[in-house]
């Protein structure tokens, strides 16, 4: 057999094996997301079919829709909140447990249990019962003689609340900043401090420069789950009060199951698509400029 058959042969064969998940990919994922894209531009109800309307689902969002603006802001506001709260309390943690002590690694799987269960409804019912008027906080608060706060009931205090969850389960990129932080060179911290550095110093010269891509990873894997939030504040707020934690994904919800517009549920989702890649693509071009490799120069 010629090489170029061997080759052959080794290429059927890895077609083969990746072939459950290739259609897997197409059926589920390729597939819906061009149907999507199909509806988007109709009046698709799942009851009377779809009709075709051109941009007018897109005209509509921007002109008529008076909520859609307002639910932008609230899932800008919940990711401007969440993430940085989020990575910067996994970089402190992940720190913290750097280091090698009799049950570290019992406190690691304790800190990381919390981004097992993720977004879900058991976490987000919990969580509503924890600072409901008179639920938990409030009465710890209580025995402090300190005045309890209406923190799912007030427009200024729900979503930092909600946010509190995403910022909680922040396991994942705690184990990725301790994976980081556990790869740079203990010499490099020994010079730093024979040539008289401080702590803050090396903070900021050594440990962040070395850590940056997995703060790049981490920071563009946590803003898109942000953008796509949806069960959190839709279990424990309901989106409210007063809409306050009425996020973009809740209004793609309603849209496509409560009045069943399909259509104008799909441009929105398509809209919300091309915010996360503008915001994704930013990030990218963006990394040239704070994202270190240690095989750069000078580095």
């Amino acid at each position: 057999m010629s090489k170029h058959e061997r080759l052959k042969k080794y290429q059927l064969w890895g077609l083969v094996f990746i072939s459950p998940w290739l259609i897997g990919f197409l059926i589920f994922q390729l597939f819906p997301l061009l149907e999507s894209l199909y509806y988007s531009f109709t009046n698709y109800n799942p009851l009377r079919g779809s009709k075709w309307t051109g941009l007018s689902n897109y005209i509509k969002m921007f002109t008529r829709d008076k909520d859609v603006i307002p639910s932008m802001a609230v899932t800008l506001n919940y990711v401007l909140m969440s993430v940085p709260l989020k990575l910067l309390s996994a970089l402190v943690v992940a720190m913290l447990l750097n280091h090698k002590a009799r049950g570290i690694n019992l406190f690691r799987t304790v800190y990381y249990l919390p981004s097992i269960f993720g977004g879900s409804v058991a976490i987000s019912i919990l969580w509503r019962f924890l600072f409901k008027s008179d639920g938990v906080i409030n009465r710890i608060l209580g025995l402090f003689h300190i005045e309890g706060l209406n923190w799912l009931g007030s427009p200024d205090l729900a979503l930092l609340t909600v946010s509190l969850v995403s910022v909680w389960q922040f396991g994942s990129s705690m184990v990725l900043f301790l994976a980081g932080l556990q790869q740079i060179p203990a010499d490099m911290y020994d010079s730093a401090r024979v040539d008289g550095a401080s702590p803050h110093r090396i903070f900021f010269r050594i440990t962040l420069p070395l850590l940056s891509p997995i703060i790049f990873f981490n920071l563009l894997m946590q803003m898109i789950n942000a953008f796509q939030e949806f069960t959190l504040p839709f279990v424990i707020t309901n989106g409210g009060p007063a809409n306050a934690t009425y996020v973009y994904s809740m209004m793609i919800y309603d849209n496509a199951f409560r009045y069943l517009n399909m259509g104008y549920a799909s441009a929105q989702s398509w809209i919300l698509f091309l915010i996360m890649a503008v915001v994704t693509t930013f990030i990218f071009k963006s990394s040239s400029v704070w994202v270190f490799y240690k095989d750069e120069e000078g580095m």
